[in-house]
C-alpha cells in the first residue's frame, strides 16, 4: 500500500455534490493499494499513520500524532498511486489492484486505522469520481509505502 498524507487544518471530499467524509484538523491520506498488497501491509500503515509525530508541540517541534492532536483521518482511495510513467507518456495503472481484491483491503484498512486512531475515520468512496478540498497545514506531505517500510 502507498499513501500519500498531508497535515491538514481541514479536508472533505464530495461524491456528486453532496459530501461523504471531512474532518477539521487531522490528516488526509490518499491510499493506493497495489495487487501484491496484504491485510498486513494496512496494520503496519494503520499503525504507522496514528503514531506519525508530525504535529507541533508546545515548542513548535514536529513531535505529536494525530493521536495526541485528537486531530481526524479522511481517508481516500487512489488507485493512481501506483501509475507507472516509465513509457511513453500515458500512465498505466497495472500495478494497482483490481477492485475485487481492493475493496476488501480497503475496507479492512478502515477499520484497522480506526483501531490505531481509536475512533472511526472518514473517508470517500471507493471507485468514485470525488472531489477533495483541503487546506494543506505547514504544507506537511509526506509518502508512505508499506513495501519499502521508509
Amino acid at each position: 500500500m502507498r499513501v500519500v498524507v498531508q497535515r491538514v487544518s481541514s479536508a472533505r471530499v464530495a461524491v456528486a455534490g453532496e459530501v461523504v467524509g471531512q474532518i477539521d484538523h487531522g490528516l488526509l491520506v490518499l491510499v493506493g493499494i497495489e495487487a501484491i498488497d496484504t491485510p498486513a501491509d494496512g496494520e503496519w500503515l494503520a499503525n504507522k499513520l496514528a503514531k506519525l509525530r508530525i504535529f507541533a508541540d508546545a515548542d513548535g517541534q514536529m513531535n505529536r500524532s494525530v493521536t495526541d492532536v485528537g486531530g481526524g483521518i479522511l481517508l481516500v482511495s487512489q488507485f493512481t498511486l501506483h501509475a507507472s510513467t516509465q513509457k511513453g507518456t500515458r500512465p498505466s495503472f497495472n500495478a494497482a489492484a483490481r477492485p475485487e481484491q481492493a475493496v476488501p483491503l480497503y475496507e479492512k484498512f478502515i477499520i484497522q486505522l480506526g483501531l490505531a486512531l481509536g475512533r472511526p475515520v472518514q473517508t470517500g468512496q471507493f471507485g468514485a469520481m470525488m472531489k477533495i478540498s483541503l487546506v494543506n497545514d505547514g504544507p506537511v506531505t509526506l509518502i508512505i509505502d508499506s513495501h519499502s517500510r521508509e
